[in-house]
């Protein structure tokens, strides 16, 4: 049985696509998956199940269109493939800033592609690279580290140029659900 954590694109942002988690775990919980549990309500969703990626990606999906009538992109990840996420960080500890805890929350993120980029694709997107605001791609995610607001940057804004299917979380919030999913283990 594997521990998946289900990364949900566009649900809860602006006001749009609400989704209050209960009703999401409930979703979760009749396609039969196991230790349904949500974090914060940027829909962060773990669970077990021994079912391929796949599978479970159309499963959860289908299920969550039907549940809460609009298209939610499920984007999956196991605790294994989390923890090589945390542990394999490109940017070294001084590239992210002094204040490592702070910091590090704050300027660091992922971006949990459904797919890798083409090379092309990540060419596009190198022209938003700047001193500030840096990338580095490793299989299907993509490394963020802005010295400044995400909000505020071209490289962030420009996402799109890779053409794959992303949703992107902070540093913070990637430890949390590493966290989490392990006491799921034991």
């Amino acid at each position: 049985m594997a521990v998946y954590v289900a990364l949900l694109r566009g649900i809860n942002v602006g006001g749009k696509n609400k989704v209050k988690m209960a009703d999401l775990k409930l979703a979760f919980e009749e396609i039969g998956l196991s230790k349904v549990q949500t974090y914060i309500q940027s829909g962060n969703v773990l669970f077990e199940s021994p079912e391929t990626e796949e599978a479970l990606c159309r499963q959860i999906e289908n299920k969550l269109e039907a549940e809460f009538g609009f298209h939610i992109p499920v984007i999956l990840r196991t605790l294994t493939e989390l923890e090589r996420i945390i542990e394999n960080c490109p940017f070294a500890a001084e590239e992210v800033g002094e204040a490592e805890a702070a910091s590090k929350a704050e300027s660091l993120y992922v971006g949990l592609l459904i797919q890798p980029p083409s090379q092309e694709r990540i060419e596009q997107l190198s022209v938003y690279e700047s001193r500030t605001d840096k990338f580095n791609i490793v299989g299907r995610d993509i490394y963020l580290l802005f010295h400044n607001s995400i909000r505020d940057s071209k490289l962030a804004n420009n996402l799109n140029k890779l053409n794959v299917l992303a949703t992107t979380r902070n540093w913070k919030t990637l430890n949390k659900l590493v966290q989490l999913a392990k006491a799921m283990v034991v």
